[in-house]
């Protein structure tokens, strides 16, 4: 009975949602009232990210962005700022991405007016310290080079995975940038970037929860301090076509195995493709979901790591989360598997099974059944993408970039479930998915062992340590030779201390 009042609830705030104004493709300032919320979201959408990084500059748009959230104002210090926070029980942080930055905080409605002029200061009147700068810089390069490089391979994996399919465009690096780059960059360099980059027009305000009218024209007033101008985005990347499969293994000593493949796709959220796509990838590798298919398959059949999973959209940071991210909307998404972490010896026959589960779902499609229990489970699992009023207000802020009008990507998703029918979504996979052309990034401690096994396509068979059924035994037979077709010349080795170095 709980959690019937809970999705009864979380249904009701989405119709709220659906209902609400301000999320078109008009105005300065996304509004969203839930007038029984005691708290009070506030976001700064601003229309840059690191695809406007500078050659040579690679990071800078993150570090410019991390100053604001984690820098001095010409009002108060760093330091200050947090003892002002603290007795508010309020935070405010930006995430910066390909395309978006968004400084994102929340308050208790009690505090607002003290938390407003916090959060508002951040955009308007940073100090831009050199002590501040120094401390962000050295962060943000301590980040590329010991943790994504050396405390999470899964996470490494899908950041080589991006660089290998965008190399040669704007999203080739992390939005972090690149440590030879982040090196080179001053404080001027920030100065400049901000002057130029956060200019009223590129600034899109967004309000929720509980607040009281007038704080939405103090809050769209603050834009007025913002120089005039809106530099125009660049356009959209455009991956270099390839044929085949493609492999980089980055070369990294005693590491396991962990995979990422995949290639750019071009539906978009709020098409009628994007939400067909949407259930045939849930089926097919559901975030988190040990009922999805590449799961059973890899996973709960065969034990051979923690789960495999798939995606239609960019979905950072997956090992800590749940539910998809707000603000990483891009104009160019990738559809991607992720094989976790697993034994180097059991890599290419993962690799295998997953290449085959992709080939049988695009050359069969769905059955009317995997149809019905996919967009059953669907039906329920939307309610919680965003449960709290911050993350609603954040998918409104996603609906602007993407053009979308009422009712909004969260109520349309459920509106389209009952509106495919099994043949938009087998007609959708044979459109956007395909398994020839593929690329694969692959973190490994055996890297020259791996490339021999892709390329010489010679028999993977697996060894169990306990017993499993026939049926699984005459599948793997199966799997252990599905074809791999990767070339010598498709295959590259970077070591780990290389990889988005420059």
């Amino acid at each position: 009975m709980r959690g019937a009042r809970r999705a009864s609830a979380l249904a009701t705030l989405l119709a709220v949602c659906a209902a609400c104004g301000g999320t078109g493709a008009e105005g300065p300032v996304i509004e969203f009232p839930v007038a029984n919320d005691p708290t009070i979201a506030f976001k700064a959408w601003i229309r840059v990210g690191s695809q406007d990084d500078p050659p040579g500059k690679e990071g800078l748009a993150f570090l410019t962005g991390q100053l604001l959230a984690q820098g001095s104002t010409t009002k108060h210090r760093y330091d200050k700022i947090l003892e002002k926070l603290y007795p508010l029980a309020a935070s405010y942080a930006m995430r910066v991405d390909r395309e978006m930055s968004v400084l994102s905080g929340r308050t208790h409605r009690d505090n607002v007016d003290e938390f407003f002029e916090l959060f508002t200061d951040a955009y308007l009147r940073p100090a831009f310290l050199q002590e501040d700068f120094e401390r962000v810089k050295a962060d943000t390069i301590n980040y590329i080079e010991k943790v994504l490089r050396y405390a999470s391979d899964e996470e490494l994996a899908k950041a080589a995975l991006y660089h290998f399919i965008f190399e040669g465009t704007r999203y080739r690096h992390p939005s972090e940038g690149l440590v030879a780059s982040l090196k080179s960059i001053t404080l001027e360099d920030v100065r400049r970037f901000y002057q130029q980059r956060y200019t009223r027009d590129a600034v899109v305000l967004a309000l929720g929860g509980g607040y009281d009218p007038g704080l939405v024209d103090r809050f769209v007033a603050t834009l007025e301090m913002l120089p005039a101008g809106s530099p125009a985005p660049p356009p959209p990347p455009e991956p270099a076509p390839f044929a085949g499969r493609h492999v980089v293994l980055v070369s990294k000593p005693g590491a396991d195995a962990s995979l990422s493949f995949g290639f750019p796709i071009r539906a978009r959220r709020g098409e009628k493709d994007f939400y067909a796509l949407w259930i045939a990838n849930s089926y097919f590798g559901e975030h988190r979901n040990s009922a999805s298919h590449l799961y059973q398959v890899i996973r709960e059949a065969r034990g051979l790591n923690y789960g495999d999973y798939s995606y239609i959209e960019a979905f950072p940071e997956g090992g800590q989360r749940r539910v998809p991210p707000t603000h990483v909307a891009r104009r160019q998404q990738i559809f991607e598997v992720w094989i976790r972490t697993l034994p180097n010896e059991q890599a290419v026959f993962a690799l295998r099974a997953a290449l085959r589960e992709l080939q049988q779902l695009v050359d069969r499609g769905l059955t009317e059944e995997q149809f019905e229990l996919t967009r059953t489970f669907l039906r329920k699992y939307v309610l919680h993408l965003a449960e709290t009023t911050s993350e609603r207000l954040g998918y409104a802020v996603d609906d602007r970039f993407y053009g979308i009008g009422q009712p909004g990507h969260l109520a349309r998703s459920r509106e389209m479930l009952d509106t495919l029918s099994l043949e938009d979504v087998n007609a959708a996979i044979r459109r956007h998915l395909q398994y020839d052309d593929i690329k694969i990034a692959i973190v490994t401690g055996q890297a020259e062992r791996l490339r021999e096994q892709l390329t010489s396509d010679a028999p993977t068979p697996i060894q169990y340590t306990s017993a499993r059924p026939q049926q699984v035994l005459e599948e793997d037979r199966a799997i252990a030779t599905y074809p791999l077709r990767i070339a010598a010349e498709n295959v590259r080795i970077v070591p780990v201390e290389a990889i988005f170095e420059r």
